[in-house]
């Protein structure tokens, strides 16, 4: 709702892409309930709807091009050894070369900078890049990360603002140092802050994470807006879906969540 809202205040154009690259976790029917859901609440999209799992060609010819460029390398470090190196980011085990035969994952060869940018909620963020590792970008079973897909899709696709949650900041840096190798351009971000539990665990996935009820449509994007410390007003759930929309559309104020990297659900 966020960047739906982020977007139409501003005479923008909000754009729909399925990251469906983990086949391995696709559950057949799931993209298309999300996309009824979306229709049944009023958050329509702008053109047709991009799935990133029909879209591998461009991420192959950007590694190609990252290749090109000496600032790839084969990586052949298990999830098991990767998770053995600690939070310090991965510690750079295969940069001269992968450790034993078989197959290996590709990682982006990360400068040791410090990436800089303002984000539109979270203000002046820094990095330091070699720090967070070097990020892989293609997996060893040959499916392209999200990293590399979502840099290249933003450029294809012209995206001027990237509006999501808090806990992909960490993600910036990295799609900042890709995007700068591939030589295009860098959107502005505003990252939402995330809805968490009562204790402080992530909402999304957990037990009380249930399926959204479309005959409460207004009263659930009432209950977002006030997530988003829109203080709408009450009587605003009494109305249509589409009333509650205009109304987040006229009254929209980002700059409500600065600093805001979490909101607590009610108990």
């Amino acid at each position: 709702m966020g960047s739906f809202v982020d977007a139409r205040c501003r005479g923008g154009r909000w754009l729909l892409r399925i990251e469906d690259l983990d086949t391995a976790r696709v559950v057949p029917g799931c993209a298309d309930r999300m996309l009824r859901t979306l229709e049944v609440f009023g958050l329509t999209w702008d053109g047709p709807v991009e799935y990133q799992s029909s879209r591998t060609a461009h991420y192959a010819r950007a590694l190609e091009a990252l290749r090109a460029g000496g600032v790839t390398f084969e990586c052949s470090c298990s999830r098991r050894e990767r998770e053995g190196a600690g939070a310090g980011g991965y510690p750079g085990t295969c940069r001269s070369g992968p450790r034993r035969a078989g197959p290996t994952a590709t990682r982006f060869r990360v400068a040791d900078v410090d990436v800089r940018f303002t984000d539109r909620a979270q203000g002046v963020c820094r990095f330091a890049l070699r720090e967070r590792g070097d990020v892989i970008i293609r997996r060893r079973d040959g499916a392209f990360a999200y990293q590399l897909a979502v840099v290249v899709d933003d450029a294809l696709q012209g995206i001027t603002d990237v509006v999501r949650g808090a806990d992909l900041l960490d993600s910036t840096p990295w799609q900042i140092a890709l995007q700068e190798a591939l030589n295009v351009g860098t959107p502005r971000y505003l990252h939402l802050p995330l809805v968490v539990e009562p204790s402080g665990q992530k909402l999304a996935k957990s037990r009380r994470s249930v399926p959204l009820d479309a005959r409460q449509a207004a009263r659930k994007l009432h209950v977002a807006l006030r997530l988003l410390r829109q203080d709408p007003p009450a009587e605003l759930e009494l109305e249509s879906a589409a009333t509650v929309l205009a109304w987040a559309c006229s009254a929209w104020k980002p700059e409500r969540l600065s600093g805001v990297r979490e909101v607590r659900a009610a108990s």
